[in-house]
């Protein structure tokens, strides 16, 4: 099982969450809420209005998401839809655990002890220039205050 961060789409209450619940694509628990240990700037962006994490560390916010366990499937399934790696780039970056609902495993105990743990996270490198110019989140809802509705790609 691998650790991956979710800080958009895919998060619950957000529209593609229902991917991460599809046990045909593989599965995916929810281990608990973290954040960023650095601070990236979290964009909306394109003419869909899709939340992007850029990976300028050190620029931005401490994102918040959440951490899910996953298997290889869901893993491979994860890296496609994210468009990996073209679209983003999967990485593993340092993410505080602000609660944690993991059960069981060596992994619980180091969470709650240490606080911090390494988990992939889908980022982007290649952006245009102007997305540094665009607002900084800290946390995203597709139904948030910034008025950037997410498009469904079955929408698209």
């Amino acid at each position: 099982m691998a650790r991956v961060f979710v800080y958009g789409t895919l998060k619950k209450g957000q529209p593609n969450y229902k991917h991460m619940i599809n046990t045909a694509k593989g599965l995916a628990k929810f281990q608990g809420r973290g954040r960023t240990v650095e601070k990236y700037p979290l964009v909306i962006a394109g003419k869909y209005n899709i939340p992007y994490m850029l990976n300028i560390p050190g620029t931005g916010h401490h994102v918040a998401g959440e951490i899910y366990s996953v298997d290889d499937q869901m893993l491979r399934f994860l890296d496609e839809f994210e468009g990996c790696p073209d679209m983003y780039q999967r990485t593993l970056m340092r993410i505080e655990v602000v609660e944690w609902e993991g059960k069981g495993g060596a992994g619980e105990a180091w969470a709650a002890a240490e606080g911090i743990m390494e988990c992939f996270v889908y980022s982007t490198m290649t952006y245009p220039p102007e997305w540094v110019g665009l607002p900084y989140h800290d946390s995203y809802d597709s139904s948030g205050k910034h008025g950037l509705s997410y498009v469904l790609r079955e929408s698209r």
